[in-house]
């Protein structure tokens, strides 16, 4: 029993030697660390930095600190100077890694639990903080946004736009009162968000902008990504007002292009990719998708037995896969389309010469073979394109199943053997 009670008392002596007596005391301590590190950076570790902003937060939590306004405004007064001299440092080597890179908002915080606490008493302190916290939650916010670092710009761009409505509210004035310079801070606090992929951050800053009539492209881009997945309708008419509000907007036209695409709405995609075209006539890819397009309506045109507007798209679709192969003859994706255009054409085919076989007659021979004749006919025109789309892509499993299936239907039976075995061995069965 004593070993335990001893063992108790030692347990009990180190947990008490780990609460601090004195709150405003270790505050003070901080305090020197972090005024050291404000007049001379060099000569204080950003663990000791790090540190002391975590002991005055602890001692801030203490019932002897926590109603008094003047160390949250002199812990705010401190972390700008700290937010300052990481800014200067930042400016003068793009390699630096910052000590602190919350401070600005840490004393933006520390200023509000001031004016919660002892507002009215200390309404010129905080004022003054506070005006000076603004710049430089600007400035961080900036810095970040040049590095890519968008979750701490956006952290302080949003922090900057609270501050804004702290600072009205006590009456007082904000630097983005000045003309434009809000609705500046909501448009990177937005892109930031976004790029951050902070959706739920983004979505409010978004609707500010659209709400106060931004003319932004990027503004209704992101909003139509955004909501597509959760509201269709409401993702259309932000895509549909960044149109009207953008027209020659190559991103918002491809972002309607992917959407009807998306949507299967093959007619209304038409109008769109000819204008991408307009707009981007070395954009090959919109031509390949323009071919899919007409080849899709092709296919549905076939299954429809409308053999007029069949044929019509099908030639489209070739011209466009042609337009690909006229600029760029290793183009891949236009070559396999367009030998998929004709297997697909040959495909059709093959029903028929199934009814056929099962007539015996001379007249039902005939038919069969001029049938035949007319599917291999369109399997020749294939076979090109795939040739050279697996010189371009050995590898592409559809490419090499189509060449054996080429050379199988035209009695090539050891070409088709060929690439049969050529597929196995790249797919490992």
């Amino acid at each position: 029993m004593k070993n335990i009670l001893l063992i108790l008392s030692v347990l009990i002596l180190s947990y008490t030697v780990g609460i601090s007596q004195d709150p405003a005391k270790d505050f003070k301590s901080a305090e020197k660390v972090l005024k050291k590190f404000n007049s001379d950076p060099s000569a204080i570790s950003a663990n000791e930095v790090s540190n002391a902003i975590a002991s005055m937060n602890t001692a801030l939590q203490s019932d002897n600190l926590k109603g008094q306004a003047k160390y949250f405004i002199s812990k705010a007064k401190l972390l700008n100077g700290v937010a300052n001299e990481e800014f200067k440092a930042a400016l003068l080597n793009e390699a630096y890694v910052q000590v602190s890179p919350q401070a600005a908002i840490e004393a933006y915080n520390a200023l509000k639990m001031a004016y919660q606490v002892e507002g009215k008493k200390k309404a010129k302190d905080i004022g003054y903080a506070i005006e000076d916290t603004e710049k430089h939650l600007n400035n961080q916010a900036i810095n970040a946004y040049q590095k890519k670092d968008y979750d701490t710009a956006f952290d302080n761009f949003k922090a900057s736009i609270d501050a804004y409505g702290t600072i009205k509210e006590m009456g007082k004035t904000s630097r983005l009162e000045e003309e434009g310079l809000l609705k500046d801070q909501y448009f990177y606090a937005a892109v930031s968000a976004y790029y951050a992929e902070r959706y739920d951050d983004a979505k409010p800053m978004l609707q500010y902008l659209y709400d106060n009539g931004a003319k932004d492209a990027f503004v209704y881009d992101a909003l139509y990504n955004i909501t597509k997945d959760e509201d269709k309708d409401a993702a259309l008419a932000y895509l549909a007002k960044g149109r009207e509000l953008n027209p020659d907007d190559t991103g918002l036209l491809f972002s309607e292009i992917n959407h009807y695409l998306a949507a299967g709405e093959l007619d209304k995609l038409i109008g769109k990719l000819e204008l991408a075209i307009e707009q981007e006539p070395d954009n090959l890819s919109i031509y390949n998708t323009l071919g899919s397009v007409y080849d899709q309506l092709h296919q549905k045109a076939s299954k429809d037995m409308d053999a007029e507007k069949s044929a019509e798209y099908f030639d489209k679709a070739l011209k466009y896969y042609g337009d690909v192969l006229a600029k760029d003859p290793s183009n891949f994706d236009a070559n396999y389309s367009s030998g998929a255009l004709y297997y697909n054409k040959a495909a059709l085919y093959v029903e028929k010469l199934n009814e056929l076989s099962n007539d015996m007659s001379s007249a039902g021979m005939k038919k069969y073979d001029s049938t035949k004749t007319e599917m291999d006919a369109e399997f020749n025109k294939a076979l090109p394109y795939f040739l050279k789309a697996e010189e371009l892509n050995g590898n592409d499993m559809n490419t090499l199943i189509a060449l054996s299936e080429i050379y199988a239907r035209l009695n090539d039976l050891e070409k088709s053997k060929a690439y049969r075995e050529k597929r196995e061995a790249v797919s490992g069965q």
